[in-house]
């Protein structure tokens, strides 16, 4: 920064305060004043020690204390005094981070301005930002992206704040983001979720003639989030099958059938449903009067330790034996009912999947059993 001078010559040398005598030069003559103590001195409204002297009519200040006051820094020799003007030194701004993912992009009414909902990662799991021209916004190479260019499923890295609405989700102007790739999206209930030796594994299927097929399979790691609508994180034990959610995914692909990809965030688009401990192990009791010998023979989960779920009845196939297990689903399904599963491992999962009978909730009937691979 250029700091501003100002040159203030001998002759003002009553401005410190000072009395000398006439010198042999004749520039320096001796003057008195009176020291007003009861008015006070201000700058920009903030009270100072400083009180005037008027000589001859004139209010003289102190130079040093009235520098300081201005935000100058006073230098002086035996011919001038030196006012410079102190270097301000920028502040720096604490801002908050997030990384996410943006779930919607919406332009407001002021033109240049957009609104961005971002779920991800952190204490501000879920929040808008506010995206405009005085928003810094770069790939993750550097380069310049338009803030009109923001789309839903891109996975962004935020700078914003430090002020937030005490909304929620919480409001802030993003001072900067930095775009990282496009993520493909799918909105869709889960056909099954499967704990692996690196994390989980997460499918989703499509009906062909009456059956559901695998379509898609998404593999999650340590880095994979999974958190509800409102950012609040999800256990990965109370997914199930019939949950509905929302997939943020590649934009890699193999070429598999089904394609394979790795999952980046799964959003909980429904509401977790448990049953009270009680009523879950009266209904681990009904599956387990449902088994076959043979079927327990091949258990590897321990009665008393099945998974039981309450899951939304839409879209869900089972294998009913009798006509009134089919009628009792088609009944559930068209009031969008609930089942309640119970679910067993077995030492064929990997090839079969795991066993998953399902109930009436209210009469507590076996409907059916979810077909296996």
């Amino acid at each position: 920064m250029n700091n501003k001078r100002i040159i203030v010559l001998m002759t003002a040398v009553g401005l410190l305060g000072a009395a000398a005598g006439v010198g042999a030069s004749g520039m320096v003559s001796k003057v008195t004043g009176v020291l007003h103590k009861n008015i006070a001195v201000s700058v920009n409204g903030t009270a100072t020690s400083m009180h005037p002297v008027y000589i001859q009519g004139k209010a003289y200040l102190p130079a040093r204390d009235t520098a300081s006051a201005l935000g100058y820094n006073l230098n002086w020799s035996s011919k001038t005094i030196e006012l410079n003007q102190k270097e301000v030194l920028p502040v720096e701004v604490e801002y908050l981070r997030t990384m996410g993912v943006i779930v919607s992009v919406e332009p407001t009414e002021d033109e240049g301005r957009y609104r961005l909902e971002v779920l991800g990662k952190g204490p501000y799991s879920w929040i808008i930002l506010y995206a405009d021209k005085e928003t810094e916004l770069t790939d993750s190479s550097g380069a310049v992206v338009a803030a009109k260019d923001l789309k839903a499923g891109m996975r962004i890295e935020a700078e914003f704040g430090p002020m937030i609405a005490m909304s929620f989700p919480g409001q802030s102007h993003a001072a900067k983001i930095i775009v990282g790739s496009q993520s493909l999206v799918k909105e869709d209930a889960i056909q099954s979720v499967t704990k692996t030796d690196d994390g989980w594994q997460v499918q989703f299927g499509e009906v062909k003639n009456g059956v559901t097929a695998p379509a898609l399979t998404l593999n999650a790691g340590k880095e994979t989030s999974v958190l509800s609508a409102q950012g609040q994180p999800v256990e990965w034990a109370d997914l199930k099958m019939g949950t509905k959610v929302r997939a943020y995914y590649g934009p890699l692909m193999t070429k598999s059938i089904p394609p394979q990809s790795p999952l980046h965030y799964l959003v909980v688009l429904d509401e977790i449903e448990q049953l009270a401990p009680a009523s879950a192990q009266e209904f681990r009791e009904l599956a387990w009067s449902k088994l076959t010998e043979d079927n327990k023979t091949h258990l590897i989960t321990k009665k008393d330790e099945a998974k039981v779920e309450v899951i939304d009845s839409k879209n869900v196939t089972l294998m009913a034996t009798t006509d009134a297990q089919k009628k009792m689903l088609a009944d559930i399904q068209t009031a969008n009912g609930k089942l309640i599963t119970v679910t067993f491992s077995t030492d064929d999962d990997a090839l079969l999947g795991p066993l998953t009978l399902a109930f009436d909730p209210d009469s507590k009937e076996l409907i059916g059993l979810f077909a296996r691979k």
